[in-house]
């Protein structure tokens, strides 16, 4: 349930719980004090206070501007958004800014405010992300983050995200305050301190699997689509061996590794994976008993030798190209839309675009006859769970200069229509139009290169579904269906509150990871020597050595402090 607060609450609550506080300007912290980190805390009068108790409970469906009274804006201030993508260039950078002028000046009008985005470009993100943000030197304050693909957990215990609590919130973010549930917040915690802002309330499905031609599939006798890894080498084999105009069935970079493992697992048991430690996805438990930890390629040796038999078939037959495991230069999507290959691995809502008929898409121009299905891992055993609440979430840096007004600036960005609009969108009329649905749409003139909004500013922390306006060019039909069967089958994440401290095994932990992804790569694509049960045992062997059951027993002793 959705919990928002009447303005007029909010207001009485403010002049309750901040009383005495005046007119104090943002940079004095009359309600709060400084931590350690150079943030801030609140005092234990707003901390203990009923009254914001009470607020969580509200019920609203007030729609109404943003509240600032009690909080000095006086001071224009330029916030600063850090997130991952390539910097746009040219055109590109032109329609950027004219977004940006018309996003500020909105911010500008409520809250004295603008602001600016800074890229970490995709080459080597992850690291330049990491010391960008260990610099804590003030030039940035929001920050996008993650807990299963940006080390979210890691970077909080390093100190690089400012805790935020309830008071301050609510003072700052009230309408994202009170719209996540108190569950949610929780799951938000490290150390009993709220690092992060979920975007807990937009559909989003980031589980894998193979998208596929399925007229290729009714051509191989596969009337109702492919529903098993059985069905799927059916598949391929068929299309190796009748459609000779295709470069081959699918044209693999290599990295997909991790990806089919994790699959075939999923297809193959109940085990649900716990993610931050590491890609591979070593430990899991399972969706009977989470918080027992397994691995599994130690516990079902059956499971992985069936899997490295099938992948040396698929090698085989010609699945992907002979050169598979050096193959960088592959854009397989780009081939896939041209109709050039017949599958591509990545998640659901790659799916929800390749099965679309729009203008990247132009299989579907070129032969009217063309359909996508998708087979999703787990479909067997109905292993489905949903992302983390984190997987995309907004922090604030811990060396901001202005972290209240970046608060203040995320609930707007989050919570207000016309600049939520401008943030994912762009400007209506030249980014986008709304058709006579009430679908988004492209404007006569579009250039999808640059004049896609969506695609530059890369607002992934804070997307929300009662704001959302749907691309015309998606085919819901098949994308709903799909949404319904996942939602009568998922679990949600079980790990949401387990922050791991790596302190005794991290060592052993990263060894075992780099040992299961080197001969799984090789395992996977069926490059591997001698036979499917000598590559597993030497696998198996060399993690025993490198001690992963003290790692597992470590990880087991923490799982049962938070969650038995």
């Amino acid at each position: 349930m959705k919990r928002r607060l009447l303005a007029t609450i909010l207001s009485c609550i403010m002049i309750t719980a901040y009383a005495g506080c005046g007119t104090a300007g943002v940079n004095e912290r009359a309600d709060s004090s400084q931590n350690e980190e150079g943030g801030f805390i609140p005092s234990e009068e707003v901390l203990n206070s009923s009254e914001v108790v009470i607020s969580q409970e509200q019920d609203s469906e007030a729609e109404g501007g943003f509240d600032v009274s009690g909080i000095d804006t006086s001071e224009h201030v330029v916030i600063t958004y850090l997130t991952i993508g390539d910097k746009p260039e040219g055109k590109a950078a032109d329609r950027l800014r004219e977004t940006m002028a018309e996003l500020n000046e909105k911010l500008n009008d409520e809250l004295n405010a603008e602001l600016n985005i800074e890229f970490i470009e995709w080459d080597n993100y992850l690291s330049d992300y990491n010391k960008k943000l260990a610099l804590k030197d003030g030039s940035v304050d929001l920050v996008g983050a993650s807990t299963d693909w940006l080390e979210g957990w890691s970077n909080a215990k390093k100190g690089v995200f400012l805790p935020l609590s309830i008071g301050i919130l609510e003072k700052y973010a009230p309408k994202t305050y009170g719209s996540v549930t108190s569950e949610h917040w929780d799951m938000c915690k490290y150390d009993g301190k709220i690092y992060f802002m979920p975007e807990d309330n937009y559909t989003q499905w980031t589980n894998h699997g193979f998208i596929y031609r399925k007229d290729f599939a009714k051509e191989a006798g596969l009337r109702e689509g492919i529903n098993s890894w059985e069905e799927l080498t059916t598949y391929f084999w068929y299309v190796r061996n009748n459609h000779p105009e295709l470069k081959c069935p699918w044209d693999s970079d290599g990295t997909n590794f991790d990806d089919m493992t994790q699959g075939w697992i999923q297809s193959h048991s109940d085990y649900v994976a716990i993610d931050g430690l590491g890609s591979a996805k070593l430990w899991c438990g399972t969706k009977e008993d989470p918080y027992t930890i397994h691995v599994p390629i130690m516990e079902d040796t059956d499971m992985f030798v069936e899997y490295a038999s099938l992948m040396k078939k698929w090698d085989s037959m010609g699945v992907w190209t002979s050169n598979v495991m050096n193959n960088a230069g592959a854009d397989n999507r780009k081939e896939y839309r041209e109709g050039l290959v017949a599958a591509e691995e990545h998640h659901t809502q790659t799916f929800a675009n390749l099965c679309s008929n729009n203008e990247e898409n132009m299989i579907y121009k070129n032969n009217p006859e063309a359909e996508s299905d998708f087979f999703y891992f787990g479909k067997e055993t109905g292993n489905i769970v949903t992302d983390t609440i984190t997987h995309g979430a907004m922090a604030v840096s811990a060396g901001s200069k202005n972290p209240e007004r970046a608060l203040m600036v995320y609930d707007m960005l989050r919570n207000d229509k016309a600049c939520y609009s401008l943030i994912c969108y762009g400007i209506e009329g030249i980014s986008y139009v709304i058709n006579e649905e009430g679908l988004r749409a492209k404007p006569e003139g579009f250039d999808a290169e640059n004049d896609s909004v969506y695609s530059m500013t890369n607002f992934w922390w804070g997307r929300n579904d009662d704001l959302e306006i749907r691309d015309a060019e998606i085919n819901w039909d098949i994308v709903d269906e799909l949404y319904t069967t996942y939602d009568k089958k998922k679990i949600e994440y079980p790990y949401g509150q387990f922050v791991p401290d790596e302190s005794e095994f991290e060592a052993k932990k990263e060894k075992c990871n780099e040992i299961y992804e080197k001969y799984m790569k090789e395992i996977s694509y069926g490059k591997y020597d001698g036979t499917a049960e000598g590559a597993v045992s030497r696998l198996q062997s060399e993690l025993a050595l490198e001690g992963i059951d003290d790692v597992t027993m470590a990880l087991q002793e923490q799982i049962d402090a938070l969650y038995r």
